[in-house]
């Protein structure tokens, strides 16, 4: 038998098929059965007929879509300063903004859960604050790294050529640089706000607070309501890729500088 380069990827075809394709069977079964599993759509009934679930959705929503606009307008500003300037160390700067992240995690929150306490005193009295705080501090540094490589990738002669065409500082940047800039943006929004929308732990030890979908569907799948949990966890995955979709064809259109049209 002769070896083929493909069989390079029957290891990985293999892992798929248990960690991946398999998992995946099994939610989607839950999802559509009920417990004498039989075929079922109540699960999915459920789903956009309870307010509770529904009010998390939009909850986590609000809290990621805040969270990655927050991430977005200070390390914008970060990257593009960084990328822009002409220090030999801006690479060990930008590694500054990612050391947090070698730090336990349990650890960082903690932390930022003890000087959120000491300025405010009862971490619920503003609970939507505190976990747009806590995410941000989470997840900046995913927002940065991005928009750091693509600005720094960018053709220089583009910005000279506009500038000479008699565009000012603030045209240049809004019609060459931005436009330029979109797949970090595009990248950056997706490693944050799919995240955001999940990540309960920061909630969780900042104030106990179960108002995500991450800690949602962990509650019913402890409460042994397998069925219901994975429909949630199903709907999730679907929005999930949907809006991966969207963003990919979004960073393809805009890769070759197809923005500037």
């Amino acid at each position: 038998m002769r070896f083929s380069r493909k069989n390079l990827g029957i290891p990985y075809a293999v892992f798929l098929l248990i960690f991946v394709a398999a998992p995946l069977i099994v939610l989607v079964f839950y999802a559509f059965t009920n417990g004498q599993g039989q075929f079922t759509l109540q699960n999915l009934s459920d789903f956009f007929t309870d307010a509770n679930t529904l009010g998390t959705l939009f909850y986590s929503f609000a809290v990621s879509f805040v969270t990655t606009a927050v991430c977005l307008l200070l390390a914008y500003p970060i990257a593009y300063i960084l990328a822009m300037s002409e220090l030999r160390t801006k690479s060990v700067i930008v590694m500054i903004f990612v050391l947090p992240m070698w730090i336990n995690f349990s650890l960082r929150i903690t932390a930022l859960k003890e000087i959120l306490s000491f300025l405010e005193g009862n971490l619920a009295r503003y609970p939507f604050i505190n976990a747009v705080i806590g995410m941000t501090y989470d997840f900046l540094p995913f927002m940065i790294l991005p928009l750091f490589t693509t600005i720094s990738k960018l053709d220089v002669s583009l910005r000279e050529a506009a500038m000479d065409l008699g565009a000012d500082n603030v045209h240049t940047f809004l019609q060459v640089t931005l436009p330029l800039s979109m797949p970090g943006i595009i990248s950056g929004v997706s490693m944050v706000f799919l995240p955001a929308m999940t990540n309960y732990v920061v909630l969780d030890m900042l104030y106990n607070s179960t108002y995500i979908m991450g800690s949602l569907i962990g509650s019913y799948f402890a409460a042994y309501n397998w069925h219901g949990g994975s429909m949630i966890a199903l709907i999730l995955l679907a929005i999930i890729c949907i809006f991966t979709l969207l963003t990919s064809n979004g960073e393809e259109s805009t890769e070759r500088g197809g923005a500037l049209l």
